[in-house]
C-alpha cells in the first residue's frame, strides 16, 4: 500500500540533509560516551540510532536520484558541494 508523495523541494532535500548531518554528529557523540562509560544499554540506544539515520540517508539518496531522473537540476554533486 504505497503512497504517492509529492516529490521534495530543492530547499527541503538541503535542509533534510543538514539535519542528517547534525542527527550524526550527536549520534556519534554518544557513542563514543558510551563507549568510554562502558553503558551497554546507552550503546544500543545509540546504534539504533545511527541505523535510523543510516535509513534516513538512504530515503534522501533515492529521492536525489529520483530528482535527477525526472530532469531536476539537483545532482549528487550538488549536495557534495
Amino acid at each position: 500500500m504505497s503512497k504517492k508523495t509529492k516529490p521534495k523541494s530543492k530547499a527541503s532535500l538541503y535542509l533534510s540533509i543538514g539535519t542528517t548531518l547534525i542527527g550524526t554528529v550527536g549520534v556519534a557523540r554518544r557513542l563514543k560516551e558510551a563507549r568510554a562509560e562502558q553503558d551497554t544499554l546507552r550503546l544500543a540506544d545509540a546504534v539504533i540510532s545511527a541505523a535510523s539515520i543510516a535509513t534516513s540517508l538512504a530515503l534522501l539518496v533515492r529521492e536525489l536520484r529520483r530528482l535527477t531522473q525526472d530532469g531536476s537540476d539537483v545532482t549528487i554533486d550538488d549536495v557534495r558541494d
